[in-house]
């Protein structure tokens, strides 16, 4: 049994590596693929506050960096502090054109 735990482990933490996702990320909304949804899990946004995020990376380009949030009309560095620990920025993978 506790080699099976291992062998889980080891194959959850390959997963993780392959897709990308850092330890640290995990549990972060990546706020460059956040649905509106998953948007309205940070602290003090809600659905207009999700759907300006949204429209702004839209018009934009994905954020840089996490204090890029705080360039969307409406967003402080209030409603930035409260959702530091929380946010993550990765690019977005590129889809491939179908042949």
């Amino acid at each position: 049994m506790q080699n099976l735990r291992r062998v889980l482990a080891v194959c959850l933490m390959g997963l993780i590596v392959a897709s990308g996702v850092y330890a640290g990320d995990v549990g972060k909304i990546n706020i460059n693929t956040a649905t509106a949804e998953q948007l309205t899990q940070l602290n003090g946004i809600g659905a207009s506050h999700a759907a300006a995020i949204i429209t702004y990376r839209q018009k934009n380009g994905p954020f840089q960096k996490p204090e890029d949030l705080m360039q969307v009309p409406r967003i402080g560095e209030k409603t930035f502090e409260k959702n530091r620990a929380m946010i993550s920025v990765q690019k977005p993978k590129k889809r491939q054109a179908k042949k």
